[in-house]
């Protein structure tokens, strides 16, 4: 046993709400080390949790390479752009996503250096006057004492017991990155984020695709108007997506994985030949809390915390998919940012009702605030104004018109309630409502400003005319 090491701050878990906590403490003075149990691919530590690792930054790396060898297939030659028999280098394009990993993780480490940030590799678990505990890769174990320990230990997918993760066949998230050749066949468990962003990879590649989504309705948590737009293109796209379809059993034959799903007709059966379950995430806390911890997780295994993120044990705080809120990394890094300040003695605070939310696939799919179903759930007077990149000059000259916006203000006071999106870019987009409900605008602050032309952008400016018949280059 090692000698007691004291900190300031410790931080359980190094992806991007952790990271960014234990860089914002240091830069405010603070002694801090981050605790983390992540590998790369080649067994050694990688620092940067899920997201970075197996998670946003792969995922997108993959979603670019399909994008541009679908476009080769079947959309440049509206540009008089012609090639001959183009094919795609699975193992080069999963390299390159290898390497753009490798990348990131590295600059991690190095920006732990330039702040003088100490990094423990291992698993750390938390106990009484806050004393954490790390097993190290290497079996030996260090404690670290600290005034305050900010808890970021991030997520774990969600395994179903009929259809157990092997690695091979049945995958997760982490496997659906890594396949060694397209499937000819691949199902997906889950119309979410992930199951839409990785079955629209392999589907660009040549997979036939089949996505089985338990809930009667599709990206339920998207305003209808913009899921409906993104179902009609995902269709075109070839992406089969089968609602109201629960999945019963899924037993790996030598022909393929084969599946037992009722639906609206009855029990049904499918065969592939790698089978993505993407059923959601659930927080990683097992193990986390040592005995006599006061810190208390809720029924869905998330430590439970105020407004603030604060546990309610003194010097204690929880950040990022292991407490309530989306699970996004953005919105675990601005937690990280403002408990570090809150520790410091500064102010700090997350608006939960303006994180964006974004899907990357094509048309890419973005959100900031209340659905038109939820204002009205909730007794909310709305008016609405929509406009299609259809009728936008740099979407047409890109050669992608599909999609819309629309914006989303009280009928009363005009304020903007939510701009939901779906077209090119749009996870650029969806930040100007951000910052308009940040700042408690209205549809027509956003209907008053200039924007660039020709632009994307424009057609948030359009909506925001047409929530009050303004628009201009459409019929209100």
């Amino acid at each position: 046993m090692s000698e007691q090491q004291n900190f300031d701050v410790v931080v359980i878990g190094g992806g991007p709400g952790g990271y960014v906590a234990a860089i914002r403490a240091a830069q405010l003075g603070l002694k801090v080390a981050c605790v983390d149990a992540g590998l790369g691919k080649d067994g050694k530590p990688a620092l940067g949790g899920t997201c970075l690792r197996v998670g946003c930054i792969p995922s997108k790396a993959l979603l670019d390479s399909s994008r541009q060898f679908h476009n080769l297939l079947h959309g440049f030659a509206d540009h008089g752009i012609s090639a001959e028999k183009p094919k795609m280098d699975v193992g080069v394009m999963v390299g390159r996503k290898d390497k753009i990993v490798s990348q990131f993780t590295g600059g991690i480490t190095m920006l732990f250096k330039a702040n003088k940030v100490t990094p423990f590799y291992g698993f750390g678990t938390l106990h009484k006057d806050n004393l954490v505990k790390v097993r190290q890769h290497d079996g030996s174990e260090v404690e670290l004492k600290a005034a305050n320990v900010i808890i970021a230990t991030g997520s774990d997918s969600i395994e179903l017991p009929f259809a157990k993760f092997d690695g091979d066949r049945i995958v997760d998230n982490v496997g659906g990155l890594d396949f060694d050749a397209v499937p000819k066949r691949l199902g997906v468990i889950g119309a979410g984020v992930i199951g839409l962003e990785l079955g629209s990879v392999w589907n660009r590649l040549g997979a036939e695709v089949t996505i089985l989504e338990a809930l009667p309705t599709f990206l339920a948590a998207a305003d209808a108007d913009i899921s409906k737009v993104a179902a009609r293109e995902f269709k075109k796209q070839g992406l089969d997506i089968k609602l109201g379809a629960k999945v019963s059993k899924a037993e790996v034959k030598k022909d393929g994985v084969h599946l037992t799903y009722d639906d609206a007709k009855g029990e049904q059966t499918l065969v592939v030949d790698k089978l993505l379950v993407a059923v959601g995430r659930r927080a990683a806390t097992a193990k986390l809390l040592g005995e006599g911890v006061a810190v208390k997780l809720n029924e869905r295994g998330q430590v439970e915390v105020d407004e603030h993120c604060h546990t309610g044990v003194d010097g204690v705080w929880a950040i990022g998919d292991c407490v309530r809120g989306p699970m996004l990394a953005h919105k675990a890094s601005e937690e990280g940012v403002a408990v570090a300040e809150l520790i410091a003695g500064l102010p700090g605070h997350v608006n939960l009702d303006t994180v964006p939310w974004a899907i990357y696939t094509e048309p890419e799919i973005a959100w900031v605030g209340k659905t038109e179903a939820q204002c009205k759930e909730e007794g909310i007077p709305v008016k609405t104004g929509s406009f299609p990149f259809a009728a936008n000059g740099r979407a047409v000259a890109m050669n992608e018109p599909a999609g819309l916006v629309k914006v989303i203000a009280h009928a009363e006071t005009d304020r903007v309630l939510g701009v939901h999106l779906c077209g090119p870019n749009v996870s650029e987009l969806v930040h100007s409502g951000v910052i308009t409900m940040e700042f408690q605008g209205a549809a027509d602050d956003l209907a008053r400003i200039c924007f660039a032309h020709p632009a994307l952008s424009e057609v948030v400016h359009e909506a925001a005319l047409a929530v009050d018949k303004r628009a201009i280059h459409k019929a209100n």
